[in-house]
């Protein structure tokens, strides 16, 4: 059969592929968004739900959510299960990086385009598609003939390199300080140049988020670099790894999973990185300043690193990360450069009454979605002032639907305090205005559980702060749980010990909560879940958007005090915060 068309786009990864086209107008975080061991996409908000990627050319628009989408994409390449090609409006680091160091570690590939918004949107009703480098060829059946890929094992030749090398980055590339650096180096410049930068730039800390395991090509992948001789060149503190490294076997976790996802945290130890084990790096002494060139990983931290403390990393992959940890080194590219800072969106949010510590979490996963990959100017919020929390809990959600490693709040945010200081001169911005409505519906899909009854209470995602543990003393104060209801905090060692000087842990634990260290709720499964368990409440947007994928329970979202409450009676009241009422009353002026 005749191919259908012929596009023509930029390759990322170059390669040859055929497959039955998976198509979506929306963008797909891996981590969180699907199965590392099977290819299916767990994502229960996502128009691919229940599909699966092996063998099959996916065609997203970009990536989306977690850094740890390239580790995800990596084990995939690895046990078989990954698609045959990736399509991509535009250019996506977190995936390409994935394949990238599976052509390193493990001799495998696919390939990766990138042919536009307008190319990509011609793809809707294609069924099979056909990469091979910089070409896409579109069939509406099969095509029939005798065409076979290559071996897609090896990266083809690189164009000679344009990028200015210090005489650091000249010796580590040749070897002088060893095989691990070497390595590493020789994959911050693939980045640097599928990402058009001319130099690179010194780095004063890194976060590493590639501690997760996601399976065995992740420790792999870790213990490799260990054999190599690595070691970190900044200080360096490590994500929240899968299971909290003293306690798992006491929570009943399966070494299956206990025994690697801790040599996975040891090994990124062994190269010199700090024991942290924290998602919320912010809240550690260690934090860096307004303007501190930095890499971090982790989408929860970048995005707070830049918006909050005005620090600059860009939104790095797991395994890019440890790379420029080990080189010192990072792309001068995108955040870390004045003019990529600025915005490209305004969000102008609705009047609105006094607020709970439910909003901004529903905020920032709405403005997340609008915002695409594109960094929003938010308008509206100036006279409410929200806390660090509140900021935390914005920029969690927001990280979780958005591509963009940063977020600017008139009047509140460090850059934007000013907001003509974050928008381009004479630029006319496209602008979205949220109304209530729109955040009903945001609500509802947060909102995923029907039955009343509550199981689970979850809190910490990200990890808890110390002034989270005193508001949640206060609501916990001579009152104790419900006997068949699980409450469970996640947080760092150091908040931890913070929260129990303070005398707030004795007051939670009274109350009857569990207390998990070093591994965060995105982690987390049976049996701190208990098997029975069919419904979850939370005060995350992001948890509330991961969990129906993750662990396999519909889940209640409410602010703290609701969670509380509902640990109280084992029961989700349902109510509307009284902010989001008057669009209930909107949408059912009979009951008004």
């Amino acid at each position: 059969m005749p191919r259908l068309t012929s596009l023509t786009g930029r390759s990322l990864v170059p390669g040859a592929a055929e497959g039955a086209l998976l198509f979506a107008d929306v963008g797909l975080s891996f981590w969180g968004g699907v199965d590392p061991y099977s290819g299916e996409v767990i994502d229960r908000h996502h128009p691919l739900s229940g599909q699966y990627l092996a063998g099959r050319v996916l065609a997203i628009p970009s990536g989306r959510g977690s850094c740890t989408g390239s580790s995800v994409l990596m084990e995939l390449i690895s046990n078989g299960h990954a698609p045959a090609a990736l399509v991509l409006a535009e250019p996506d680091e977190i995936l390409t990086l994935g394949v990238l160091v599976a052509q390193t570690i493990f001799q495998r590939s696919l390939p990766v385009l990138c042919i536009g918004q307008e190319a990509f949107a011609t793809l809707r009703d294609m069924a099979v598609a056909r990469v091979e480098d910089s070409t896409l060829s579109l069939f509406e059946q099969p095509p029939g003939d005798a065409w076979r890929a290559p071996d897609n094992a090896q990266p083809k030749a690189d164009n000679p390199s344009t990028l200015q090398l210090s005489e650091l980055d000249q010796a580590l590339l040749a070897g002088h300080h060893g095989q691990a650096a070497q390595v590493a180096m020789q994959i911050v410049l693939r980045m640097a140049e599928l990402q058009g930068a001319q130099r690179l730039v010194d780095v004063t800390q890194a976060h590493i988020d590639g501690c997760i395991y996601t399976g065995p090509a992740s420790l792999r992948f870790a213990e490799q670099l260990v054999q190599w001789g690595a070691k970190v060149r900044v200080p360096t503190t490590l994500n929240s790894i899968s299971v909290d490294q003293r306690r798992w076997r006491e929570l009943g976790i399966d070494p299956a999973l206990g025994v690697p996802a801790s040599a996975l945290g040891d090994a990124y130890m062994a190269m010199g990185a700090q024991l942290s084990f924290t998602c919320a790096p912010y809240l550690l002494d260690s934090a860096p300043q307004a303007g501190e060139q930095i890499v971090w990983a982790e989408s929860n931290a970048v995005v707070y690193a830049n918006s909050v403390l005005g620090a600059r990393t860009l939104k790095y992959p797991d395994y890019l990360d440890i790379c420029i940890a080990l080189t010192g080194r990072a792309p001068l590219i995108g955040c870390h450069l004045d003019a990529q800072r600025k915005a490209s969106l305004r969000v102008q949010v609705p009047e609105l009454a006094e607020l709970d510590d439910a909003f901004y979490p529903l905020l920032g996963y709405h403005i997340g979605a609008l915002a695409g990959s594109r960094i929003p100017l938010v308008l509206g919020l100036e006279q409410h002032q929200p806390s660090l929390d509140d900021l935390k809990a914005f920029g969690a959600a927001f990280a979780t639907t958005s591509a963009a490693p940063l977020f600017h709040i008139a009047g509140v945010t460090p850059e934007a305090l000013d907001p003509r200081q974050v928008l381009e001169a004479d630029a006319l911005l496209p602008q979205e205005s949220i109304r209530l409505q729109d955040l009903l519906v945001s609500w509802r899909e947060l909102n995923s559980a029907r039955e009343s009854r509550v199981d689970v209470v979850s809190l910490g995602n990200p990890h808890f702060s110390l002034s989270e543990f005193a508001h949640l003393a206060r609501l916990c104060r001579g009152r104790h749980k419900h006997p068949e209801v699980v409450v469970a905090i996640t947080c760092g060692r150091a908040v931890l010990e913070q929260a129990r000087a303070a005398g707030h842990i004795a007051t939670i634990e009274a109350f009857g909560a569990t207390l998990v260290t070093d591994t965060c709720w995105c982690m987390l499964g049976e049996p701190v879940i208990p098997l029975a368990a069919t419904t979850l409440m939370t005060n995350s947007g992001k948890y509330a958007h991961y969990a129906p994928g993750l662990v396999g329970r519909k889940v209640h979202f409410a602010s703290l005090k609701e969670c509380v409450d509902a640990a109280c009676t084992a029961t989700a009241s349902g109510r509307l915060p009284a902010w989001l009422q008057p669009a209930a009353r909107l949408e059912n002026p009979a009951h008004v």
